[in-house]
């Protein structure tokens, strides 16, 4: 079968023929129509992951079918039965284990969920690890609820919109930031009450002028940049962190957060549980993921270097 193999370590993977794969005593073979870019698959290239083994298929988002019924993947391989936290074994499919960016992927059976019938197999496949983090940071850290002052950073990376998608169908009043007015204006369509250029010098003066503070950021980028949440949260305010593109975190100011009670945390991922509950939620919901661009598998490269370049305002997605 063919597949998107990193074949040497620090270089773009390579499109080429492997052997497919042999299911073992409870896994399935997934026929795969579609997977999704992750910025993890482009760390891997560029040699900034932990574990990186060469000859390895990448990927971990991924939807396809087993005989006539079309399913989403679990990319969570070993979370374990800690809710709070995630198992010292656990790793995620397409490093160091073989992922989605292939014709066939074997998997364990109870990896595999149904797809919401109303997403089409490209919205699908732009799911997993983006709904996964998003509902994790939204509704188990944050505990978001209606009515709540939600501001959500770096608005265009698939994590971020899945997370404005989630607190608006939950009630909440959301904002967003970018570098991008552009990528501002397509959040507001899908509902947010505005947002702010964070490249404006104390933008976040203006935040608190039209808005008046929030009780809830979800970020996705650290950096110096963060100190600002602390400024703009509401008493008891929640600060949720999946990130660090930016670098680390530095002057926060301490009497801010413990003089207006802040909580700040940091996620990744989630449990097995929060997959199947995000699943029923954008279901329920009719959530659909917001795509950027789709590509070939034979394409990916492109995709690869597309994804890096950093222009995308939603998942960047692969058809077989």
């Amino acid at each position: 079968m063919q597949a998107i193999v990193l074949t040497n370590e620090k270089q773009l993977p390579e499109f080429i023929e492997v052997d497919a794969p042999q299911p073992k005593e409870g896994e399935k073979i997934v026929q795969l129509k579609a997977a999704a870019l992750n910025h993890r698959d482009v760390w891997i290239t560029k040699g900034l992951y932990p574990g990186i083994r060469e000859g390895i298929i990448l990927g971990a988002d991924g939807m396809g079918k087993v005989n006539d019924r079309r399913v989403l993947i679990n990319p969570n391989i070993n979370w374990g039965d800690d809710e709070a936290v995630q198992h010292f074994a656990y790793h995620i499919l397409g490093m160091p284990t073989n992922g989605t960016f292939a014709e066939q992927i074997a998997v364990p059976e109870d990896r595999l969920h149904d797809v919401p019938k109303h997403l089409n197999d490209e919205q699908a496949a732009a799911l997993p690890l983006a709904g996964l983090t998003a509902y994790r940071a939204t509704f188990t850290k944050c505990q978001i609820k209606k009515g709540d002052r939600v501001l959500i950073s770096g608005i265009g990376g698939g994590v971020a919109l899945m997370a404005c998608q989630l607190a608006i169908a939950a009630g909440a009043e959301v904002y967003v930031t970018s570098s991008s007015a552009e990528k501002i204006e397509k959040a507001k369509k899908l509902g947010a009450g505005g947002g702010f250029l964070y490249t404006k010098k104390d933008w976040w003066k203006g935040l608190m002028e039209e808005v008046g503070g929030v009780d809830v950021v979800i970020d996705s980028a650290a950096g110096d940049g963060f100190a600002n949440f602390a400024k703009i949260c509401n008493p008891a305010g929640r600060i949720c962190f999946y990130g660090g593109t930016r670098g680390k975190i530095n002057n926060l100011n301490p009497q801010l957060v413990f003089w207006k009670q802040l909580t700040i945390m940091g996620s990744t991922m989630g449990s097995d549980e929060e997959f199947a509950a995000m699943v029923d939620f954008v279901d329920q919901h009719k959530i659909t993921p917001v795509i950027d661009r789709v590509f070939e598998l034979s394409d990916a490269r492109a995709a690869f270097e597309y994804m890096d370049s950093g222009g995308q305002s939603g998942k960047i997605v692969l058809r077989m």
